[in-house]
């Protein structure tokens, strides 16, 4: 087989990426190693940047989520007891951000991907990228029994961090970035009604706390616990009996509770690998960073690595210029450490650290209680979560630490 582009992934990022290559009429084949329903069944964050948005319409398939998505202007920080919150509309100039879940994004990717009866394979096994340090990259995978080979001008890797093109860099030629957090998030999906009509971001004694949604009638909840937690020794009713201890009165009075539909716990991380490209293989979202999901980032810096690099595969079939895809790193990479800095710094802030102590904990109260009472410090919070205009990658940015090969 013959392709222009190859990805690895049939996550938001490749799908995204082929979506907006379709729409600009390059070619691309997306190999993914799992089923298109075990795709879907990955539940993750799902607060859109304004950027994210723009960039789902212009692939052409932001219609359901305009429909059915929630416009949120704010939400609120709880601590010591009271709640103060974060008027993003009034501190950024009338910027807000989406509430949609990743599932239904991925979902409508999928089926504008179907609709157009462009090729993708899914449950592929023994996938492997080849050569990519030239100029005629090979993908190879197993399905049903048979081998393939796709040979291509460009691998997009998109393949999430446990993926397959990361780990076929030569160590010699990236240098990778990592911070392990002692603790997890515990999250439970349920169709309830959400406490509140906006996020609730809680640092209590106990620990970090997150009131979340998808929808007017599904909720998404969140508590910091031990690495040492399984799932398994979490019922319901622990999980809403502990939830309610960190919230405020308000809160547990408005708390609706019921079983739940999902229930898992995420070790937290901060990672970034540099570069992001490799000769003709370009690493984008999780296979390049994983962010805490503290700052609502993930997604959001995964989208617009997908936008850079379809920006520079049409320069290149376009207009015939490398620029794009020499520049690609640098320019992902000067938004993703920003991105990366307020999510660890947020975290910092908002969660209990076993090291940190009763004087960890005043440190975090005094900090928090600056930033609720300057406008400065409100707005720094609001305009990192809003995110950063596209544009801002544009700016010089230092060179990577790792060499590219030729």
């Amino acid at each position: 087989m013959r392709t222009q582009v190859a990805i690895i992934g049939a996550g938001p990022s490749g799908l995204l990426l082929g979506q907006l290559l379709y729409k600009a009429g390059i070619d691309s084949i997306i190999i993914e190693r799992q089923s298109g329903d075990y795709v879907l069944t990955r539940i993750r964050a799902g607060i859109l940047e304004q950027v994210t948005t723009d960039l789902l319409d212009e692939a052409g398939v932001g219609a359901r989520m305009h429909r059915e998505g929630l416009v949120h202007g704010g939400f609120e920080m709880l601590f010591d007891n009271q709640r103060h919150r974060i008027d993003l509309q009034k501190l950024t100039g009338g910027k807000s951000v989406m509430v949609y879940g990743q599932t239904e994004l991925t979902r409508d990717l999928m089926d504008a991907r179907a609709a157009a009866d462009l090729p993708t394979v899914y449950e592929a096994s023994n996938v492997a990228v080849h050569d990519f340090d030239g100029k005629q990259p090979r993908v190879t995978y197993e399905k049903d029994g048979q081998s393939f080979e796709i040979q291509c001008d460009f691998i997009a890797g998109c393949d999430g961090f446990h993926g397959v093109c990361r780990a076929s860099v030569p160590p010699s030629s990236l240098q990778e970035f990592e911070k392990v957090y002692p603790f997890g998030w515990l999250g439970l999906l349920s169709e309830t009604t959400p406490v509140h009509d906006e996020l609730i971001y809680v640092n209590s004694p106990r620990g970090f706390a997150l009131c979340s949604q998808r929808s007017h009638t599904r909720s998404r909840y969140y508590l910091q616990v031990p690495l040492t937690d399984k799932v398994e020794a979490w019922s319901d009713e622990a999980f809403w009996k502990e939830l309610r201890l960190r919230l405020d009165p308000q809160g547990r009075d408005a708390l609706i509770t019921g079983p739940s539909i999902e229930k898992s716990i995420a070790p937290l991380r901060s990672f970034i690998t540099e570069p992001m490209r490799f000769g003709r293989l370009f690493l984008a979202g999780d296979a390049a960073h994983i962010v805490p999901p503290t700052g609502a980032k993930g997604l959001n810096l995964a989208a617009t690595d997908v936008k850079f690099l379809s920006q520079a595969f049409i320069e290149f079939y376009r207009d015939k210029t490398e620029a794009g895809i020499n520049g690609y790193s640098a320019r992902c990479l000067k938004r993703i450490w920003r991105g990366e800095r307020f999510s660890w710094w947020f975290t910092q802030l908002m969660h209990r650290f076993p090291e940190g102590g009763a004087m960890g904990a005043r440190f975090q109260q005094a900090e928090l209680d600056y930033l609720m009472h300057s406008e400065a410090g409100a707005r720094t919070i609001a305009e990192n979560y809003v995110g950063l205009p596209l544009n801002f990658a544009d700016g010089p940015a230092p060179a990577p630490v790792a060499t590219q090969p030729e």
